[in-house]
């Protein structure tokens, strides 16, 4: 009796692989060095192109066979480095150039204390009555104290996020938080 299993699959022989490099060349970007993802959306890319559409028309949003050809343009032109030399050279045949690198500023060390729901002395309740009903210690990050004037503070969360910023905060927060009882403060 014969196996109803299927063969397992193999590699394509020469014979079946040899008619498609002269119809197609690209027809295995793999040995190209890319993937077959990029393949398809480069070859969507030059579709419209061909066609006389604009290359600053492209753009996120711009699709060709569902495909968002624009916000993968983008990141062609961002990851430029990325790219392989052949890569490169086909995108800047279509005119496309790596993106320019903008410079972010970057945020002050120092946190600035506003008045408000964050502020020190108004926040320093359910520090103060966690150590004054425990006798010490550290509260637990999920620690919430019910405060007489009938809100909530969330005093482990507070005091967390008072420790890893401990480097940033001023001399006079540091000094109020180490009279509050505060060990790392001190």
């Amino acid at each position: 009796m014969p196996s109803t299993r299927a063969s397992p699959p193999h590699a394509p022989t020469t014979a079946c692989t040899a008619p498609w490099p002269p119809i197609d060349e690209d027809w295995n970007p793999a040995v190209r060095g890319w993937t077959v993802d990029w393949q398809r959306h480069y070859a969507y890319l030059t579709q419209p192109l061909a066609d006389g559409a604009l290359l600053k028309a492209v753009t996120a949003g711009v699709t060709r066979h569902c495909e968002d050809i624009g916000r993968w343009l983008a990141t062609q032109q961002q990851e430029w480095n990325r790219l392989n030399t052949e890569q490169q050279a086909r995108l800047g045949a279509l005119g496309i150039t790596p993106a320019r690198v903008v410079r972010t500023r970057q945020a002050p060390a120092k946190i600035h204390v506003r008045a408000g729901r964050g502020s020190l002395p108004q926040r320093r309740d359910g520090p103060r009555e966690y150590l004054a009903r425990e006798g010490g210690g550290v509260p637990g990050r999920s620690q919430v104290e019910h405060l007489r004037d009938g809100s909530e503070h969330r005093t482990g969360v507070w005091l967390a996020d008072q420790r890893q910023r401990r480097d940033r905060l001023d001399a006079a927060r540091l000094e109020a938080l180490a009279e509050l009882g505060v060990q790392w403060a001190r």
